[in-house]
């Protein structure tokens, strides 16, 4: 089963908002598995989308307390690492859709491409050309497993 990780703020725009449910139905809807921060903002409006479409969701927080998860999140898993959980939320999948975001989601995007893993941004950092740009959710899903194709 694919996982994919999306990632950006926990205090997010409406328009992040959107693009975040959008992605995470879609991601739903492909039966794939939605790795997540687990807290609010996009984390939570992905995880929404997800489960709105009937898919799987894990949350990986960084607090020690499963219960600091959204009420989308299936699978809560407690770390007590604060920031250093990106790393897990990044290593947990097979790929990653940035959505706007601040500095921990660049942290993450970092860590991704560290690590090589394909990294998809809606209205994200753009700092090198290894951050596929993508138009909308559907783009960045389309975009995402094509790449994820000659990875895997």
């Amino acid at each position: 089963m694919v996982h994919i990780a999306v990632i950006g703020a926990g205090d997010c725009s409406e328009r992040a908002a959107q693009l975040a449910y959008e992605t995470g139905r879609l991601i739903g809807s492909r039966n794939a598995v939605l790795v997540c921060g687990g807290l609010g903002g996009v984390m939570e409006h992905a995880a929404r989308g997800a489960k709105d479409a009937g898919g799987l969701t894990v949350g990986i927080l960084p607090g020690v307390s499963k219960a600091e998860a959204n009420p989308y999140i299936d699978i809560a898993l407690p770390t007590g690492m604060s920031h250093a959980r990106n790393v897990l939320v990044v290593r947990a999948a097979d790929g990653v859709i940035a959505i706007e975001g601040a500095y921990g989601t660049l942290s993450e995007i970092a860590i991704a491409l560290k690590l090589g893993k394909p990294v998809v941004g809606l209205n994200t950092w753009n700092l090198t050309p290894d951050i596929i740009q993508a138009s909308g959710p559907a783009d960045a899903l389309e975009k995402l497993f094509k790449v994820m194709s000659k990875v895997i």
